[in-house]
């Protein structure tokens, strides 16, 4: 598949901007795209200080997205946000409601775990809404049910959200996450489009 597409002289003169007020050279390439595209989205240069990412695993990651491995999504917002490639989401799959009624995992887990037993090897995932849905993730891939090319584990919020996050970096999996509270479905989507947006000369503009 191809990542090109036309960038508006609009998003040309924001990155322009944006690049004049946060320093972004201190990032390898990969990782610059996706806290470039984060700033971006938010309008708020403090996310460069936020976003825990690991070059080689960006790189595993995108190389897997663009040879269309399965990209699953949490929730149907992150989605939403991802422009360039279809998606698969975790809260929509049959079963859901009564694999939660039966475990006692909320629906947001009980959608990856599903999703986990069709896409258990390779796949992207983007998790930027529930905390218990990235734990959920973490627990699978400690079990051997689940070895994913990248996760980008950003949910928001104040409870679970901080935990789930340190999980995930502690877990070994390859990675996005963010340090604080701070993350949700912008985030989520925006790292993803990065990876999809950016071209090995030069980044994506």
């Amino acid at each position: 598949m191809s990542s090109r597409r036309d960038v508006h002289p609009i998003e040309t003169e924001s990155y322009r901007i944006m690049r004049r007020r946060a320093d972004f050279a201190r990032f390898p390439p990969l990782t610059r795209a996706v806290v470039e595209r984060v700033v971006h989205t938010t309008a708020d240069p403090s996310w460069t200080g936020e976003i825990v990412a690991d070059e080689a695993a960006l790189r595993t990651g995108r190389a897997a997205l663009l040879d269309d491995a399965p990209l699953i999504t949490d929730v149907r917002m992150v989605a939403a946000g991802i422009t360039a490639r279809p998606t698969e989401i975790g809260l929509d799959r049959p079963g859901i409601a009564e694999l939660a009624a039966e475990t006692g995992l909320t629906r947001s887990a009980a959608g990856i775990r599903l999703a986990a037993e069709e896409h258990s090897d390779g796949a992207v995932w983007a998790i930027g809404n529930a905390p218990t849905a990235l734990f959920e993730l973490i627990r699978l891939a400690a079990a051997g049910r689940l070895n994913p090319a990248l996760v980008v584990g950003v949910p928001v919020g104040f409870v679970g959200a901080v935990d789930a996050k340190a999980a995930l970096r502690r877990s070994g999996l390859p990675a996005v996450s963010t340090l604080t509270e701070r993350g949700g479905a912008a985030i989520a989507a925006a790292a993803i489009n990065a990876l999809l947006y950016w071209a090995e000369a030069g980044g994506d503009r």
